[in-house]
């Protein structure tokens, strides 16, 4: 049992979702192929794993709850006043600054999984209308309506274009975020003693020492 000198932080599915959603996220943007099988399927666990936490922010533990965490620039801008004060106030869920990043993170994964899910659909209609309109090249009755979709594939192709470049951008972003996150979990360890990335694996956390 763990001693008195650790409080809870995180519970198990937090955690899972967390390290998860991270997996995907360098799996996806470092080692899978884009467009792959293989990216398109840890995109969906990604969205999955989105999907699972956002439910447990609603109906989950006491730090999991979007209420432990709302987002607020006003806090947050006092979080910095702190920061630059060289105070800690202990919080049992995300800091304000931090709260924000997870809404961020949240939001731009979310951009990255519905846009590559409107990719793959869309990309396995247009390999169904190749598909079908080569079987009725023999059917003159069709021609017009071939040229029809004709031009309705061309309509497509743009639309495609542009949810191609949301989710690039969104993809992108996404990366970025997370690279803040990273020094931004590095710093405030640094600042408070530590402590941040062990609660996130064991779901623990040593208070900060009163001279600390």
């Amino acid at each position: 049992m763990p001693g008195a000198s650790s409080t809870a932080r995180w519970d198990p599915l937090v955690r899972l979702t967390h390290w998860g959603i991270a997996a995907a996220v360098v799996a996806n943007g470092l080692l899978s192929e884009e467009g792959s099988a293989v990216h398109v399927w840890i995109g969906y666990a990604a969205g999955a794993l989105l999907a699972v936490r956002l439910l447990w922010g609603g109906v989950g533990t006491r730090s999991a709850r979007f209420s432990s965490f709302p987002p607020s620039p006003r806090a947050a801008v006092r979080h910095i006043r702190d920061m630059a004060a060289r105070t800690h106030v202990e919080h049992r869920s995300h800091n304000p600054l931090g709260a924000l990043m997870v809404y961020a993170l949240w939001a731009a994964l979310a951009v990255v999984v519905a846009s590559g899910i409107a990719m793959d659909q869309s990309g396995a209609v247009g390999r169904h209308a190749v598909a079908a309109s080569e079987r009725s090249t023999e059917d003159e009755e069709l021609e017009s309506e071939h040229a029809e979709a004709e031009h309705g594939d061309g309509e497509g192709s743009a639309a495609g274009e542009m949810i191609e470049e949301v989710h690039e951008i969104a993809a992108n972003l996404l990366f970025l975020l997370a690279a803040l996150h990273v020094a931004g979990v590095a710093f405030e360890s640094r600042r408070v003693g530590g402590g941040l990335v062990g609660a996130m694996i064991t779901g623990r956390r040593k208070p900060r020492s009163a001279g600390g």
